[in-house]
């Protein structure tokens, strides 16, 4: 590779001693309380939603702004975010995101008034402006605390703080929907936001007391051609999955978006293989278990994001269940995190990442499975079983993979290395969202004339399309005549359910077939002292 060069790595910590603070769990409380934020507000939004809409006067598109523009930043912008600390101190970086996600949470909370101030801005364009920035904030923070943790803990302790991490993790993005539902019923919308304050000065407090900083002085540039390059594919890539349901997979702006990324991703590898401080060393993927690694974490996030993104409409568009009661139906999965994570740190530990992590997948797919033979009356404990189960399958996965990515990556690229786990996940999750809502489609408007039967005849034919897309939410359009709902919201129901059976189904489908691809990993280094190739 041009322009390549040698660097002594750190050598690994003596004993008491960590290079991102004098205690790691502490080290790992303070960057957890950070990350809880973006992961709450990453399930809470949809909530918050319908309020969002009443109060603001937002119209759909706008409503897919908020969700989209937050989506966009985080994605488009994590590995450049994990360079970024790299070169100048995981610390100083978190600290950064931190305070910026919660002052642009507390600002997102206060759309209205901005807005009064500031001339011509509307209060969701506040609100989709803000949404965005704290996109950016969010990918400085998360990368940094991967970083801190891989700093923190020695070898052979970082699977039982991966553990650790995935259980608080996974309980907040699980509990997203419970804390939302609570806050929007009882206080507002904007409190989901104003929850960020509190928890962002307590993780700011922890931080600048308990993490040391971590700069790698051999890195001393940035990579700006190779920002753009990347920046740019991956917006392509992003703003495709988001927008090819409604363009159409076949439509001549994504098959020139589609272009777009081909390009810009195949300038980017060139330009990395030249440059003489790349932003993501080509290096990196030459060890075997971070792509592998990579690969399993985005298809891992394709089955559980993209199957998952239906059950909110089932329960509250089939069932009729409010925000909060949804969100209790998921509470077997958080509990099950709490367990399931911190065991599936221990079991790598002992039996290694690819067995662990094998079995996971198995235990995933027989969960998706079940869901894929839920009732559209399912009570509480036949849905609870396969979200057990889901927990138990997905946690050795996350931490399994999550420890493989940035455990295998030199302690000088353990920033990017977070960034490019994390973006595999956005990836992943927003890829399963959109092909498996197509194959969901797809499949009600094949069911649903048939569903219809006679009543089909009283629908006009301009209608039908409508009815369609509302299926797939599980409920009719808005402003339908109670006598057409008593019509045909038994045939949407259906229709609906036929749809969410086989998006599960192909879930079942895409973790027997990841499951084969653990075997071929290993676990993260334990030695952090041998010579590390950088560019």
């Amino acid at each position: 590779m041009a322009n390549a060069r040698t660097v002594e790595a750190p050598s690994s910590p003596g004993p008491g001693e960590t290079g991102s603070g004098g205690n790691p769990w502490l080290v790992l409380l303070a960057v957890c309380l950070g990350v809880i934020m973006v992961m709450l507000d990453g399930t809470v939004v949809g909530i918050a939603n319908p309020s969002i809409q009443h109060d603001l006067g937002a119209s759909l598109s706008d409503l897919q702004w908020v969700t989209s523009g937050y989506l966009l930043a985080l994605a488009v912008f994590l590995i450049t975010a994990g360079k970024l600390g790299d070169l100048f101190g995981h610390k100083r970086v978190f600290l950064i995101g931190v305070a910026g996600f919660a002052l642009s949470s507390i600002g997102i909370g206060l759309s209205q008034e901005l807005a009064d101030i500031v001339p011509g801005v509307s209060p969701i364009g506040a609100l989709i402006g803000l949404r965005v920035l704290q996109g950016l904030f969010g990918a400085l923070l998360q990368p940094a605390a991967l970083a801190l943790l891989r700093g923190a803990f020695p070898g052979e302790k970082l699977n039982a703080a991966m553990g650790a991490w995935g259980a608080i993790i996974g309980l907040s993005s699980a509990a997203g929907p419970i804390v939302g539902g609570v806050l929007v019923e009882n206080v507002s919308w904007q409190s989901v936001f104003f929850i960020n304050a509190p928890v962002g000065i307590i993780a700011l407090v922890m931080g600048i007391f308990l993490i040391k900083e971590n700069r790698i002085p051999s890195l001393a540039r940035i990579d700006w051609l190779g920002v753009v390059l990347l920046s740019g594919a991956m917006f392509s890539l992003v703003w495709t999955i988001i927008k090819a349901p409604e363009w159409g997979w076949g439509d001549s702006t994504t098959l020139s978006f589609i272009a777009g990324f081909v390009v810009l991703i195949a300038a980017f590898v060139f330009w990395q293989s030249k440059a003489k401080q790349p932003l993501v060393p080509l290096s990196l993927f030459k060890n075997r278990s971070v792509s592998i690694g990579t690969v399993l974490m985005m298809m891992v996030a394709f089955a559980m994001f993209g199957a998952m993104f239906f059950l909110g409409f089932f329960f509250q568009g089939v069932h009729g269940l409010s925000p909060l009661d949804a969100g209790l139906r998921m509470l077997p999965m958080s509990a099950g995190m709490i367990v399931a994570s911190p065991l599936a740190g221990m079991l790598i530990g002992k039996i290694g990442a690819k067995y662990t992590m094998a079995a996971g997948l198995l235990i995933t797919a027989t969960s998706m499975f079940l869901m894929s033979q839920l009732s559209i009356d399912a009570t509480f404990f036949e849905s609870a079983v396969p979200f057990v189960l889901l927990a138990f399958g997905l946690s050795p996965v996350f931490v399994g993979a999550t420890e493989i990515i940035v455990g295998n990556a030199p302690i000088q690229l353990s920033g990017v290395a977070g960034g490019l786990q994390q973006s595999a996940m956005q990836v992943g999750g927003a890829l399963g969202t959109a092909i498996l809502g197509a194959v969901m489609a797809s499949e009600i408007s094949s069911k649903l004339p048939g569903y219809l039967g006679p009543a089909a005849k009283a629908i006009p034919a301009d209608q039908l399309p409508l009815l369609e897309k509302a299926a797939a939410f599980g409920g009719l359009p808005p402003g339908t005549p109670q006598q057409l709902q008593q019509l045909v919201g038994g045939a949407v129901h259906n229709a609906f359910m036929d749809g969410m059976h086989l998006a599960f189904l192909v879930s079942t489908g895409i973790a027997i077939l990841t499951a084969g691809l653990t075997l071929f990993v290993k676990a993260g280094r334990k030695s952090e002292g041998a010579p590390v190739h950088i560019g």
